[in-house]
């Protein structure tokens, strides 16, 4: 199995074609498209879409997506994609909307695409795996916040692009939590990092000028965590802003180890990746998405499909200073 990229590729076969010998292709070809690339999150799922690639046997991985995390980046990889009449797509969405076109057009081809992650419509895509449930994710990050808030505070949300599909989904979800089950926890604002570090960065330091009061920043997305994060620590404010949310243990251990954050969670991207190369490889062998269908996931075990052919695997788990060190060498 070999984990590539479109550009890698476009010149392998470029180059092969001037010698007049194009080797065989693998048996399948399945893309896994990102957000973008860059981000520790999608190289780690990538990781498993390679694992799972080696088990099934016969299978190329073409790992892309684009440099900045916009729709418009997406398309024209997924047009590419069309051209080179790949076997199955398997995409997170930047835009849960403006995708469905081009996926609607790659399905027409024979293409099989599914989303993961942050979901397409499902008009775009034939089915759709979210790495958790979407209730249990909102509920998840504000308990992060209110566990180290025992008396309630003011709290401000991070998020990714303000199109996110499943960035959206966890914000509505953590709304719903709110009046119920974390009666003291104030949510102040929402604003958006793109997943990008700079504009994450920015948009942090907007909080804690804006809201002198704010007690934690919750962020639900890798890149904007550890940004809020960075802040914290150099303007000084750990032990008065805790920093939360979904991280990658890699990448957030210091944070962890220096007080500006307290605990973070995430379900397992490698496993993530591993999944989705799993589902569509089934969708190319002829098994049918729908309603109450249930797809192995290899070792992840497997899930069923619900009345929007959407299927949800684990909890998030939580890290904190008990075991972020552990979990820190894995991904």
């Amino acid at each position: 199995m070999k984990l590539i990229n479109t550009l890698a590729l476009t010149a392998a076969l470029a180059a092969a074609a001037m010698t007049g010998s194009v080797s065989a292709q693998a048996q399948e070809r399945i893309a896994l498209v990102v957000k973008s690339l860059g981000n520790g999150f999608f190289d780690a799922a990538a990781k498993g879409a390679e694992k799972a690639a080696a088990e099934i046997g016969d299978i190329e991985v073409i790992y892309t997506g684009p440099t900045s995390a916009t729709a418009e980046g997406q398309i024209d990889i997924v047009n590419s994609l069309i051209a080179q009449n790949v076997d199955a797509i398997a995409i997170s969405a930047n835009d849960p909307d403006a995708l469905v076109p081009v996926l609607e057009k790659a399905m027409q081809r024979g293409i099989k695409v599914l989303s993961w992650d942050s979901g397409v419509a499902p008009e775009g895509r034939m089915l759709h795996l979210n790495p958790s449930d979407t209730a249990l994710i909102g509920e998840t990050i504000i308990k992060l916040a209110a566990d180290y808030l025992p008396d309630g505070g003011d709290v401000a949300i991070l998020s990714a692009s303000s199109t996110a599909t499943n960035q959206n989904a966890w914000i509505e979800a953590a709304k719903e939590a709110l009046p119920e089950k974390f009666p003291n926890i104030n949510l102040v604002s929402v604003v958006y990092g793109d997943d990008d570090s700079v504009k994450s960065t920015n948009e942090a330091k907007g909080l804690i000028s804006s809201y002198p009061d704010l007690d934690a920043i919750i962020a639900p997305t890798t890149v904007g965590v550890v940004a809020a994060a960075q802040v914290v620590t150099d303007m000084g404010k750990i032990g008065e802003i805790n920093v939360t949310g979904l991280a990658l243990p890699s990448e957030f251990k210091q944070f962890i180890d220096n007080g500006a954050s307290q605990a973070v969670a995430l379900w397992n991207p490698i496993d993530l990746g591993y999944s989705a190369v799993y589902l569509a490889h089934q969708l190319i062998e002829g098994k049918e998405a729908t309603a109450g269908a249930t797809f192995g996931i290899g070792e992840v075990g497997e899930v069923t499909l619900d009345d929007q052919t959407a299927a949800a695997m684990a909890a998030p788990f939580t890290f904190d200073k008990s075991n972020i060190e552990e979990f820190s060498k894995i991904y």
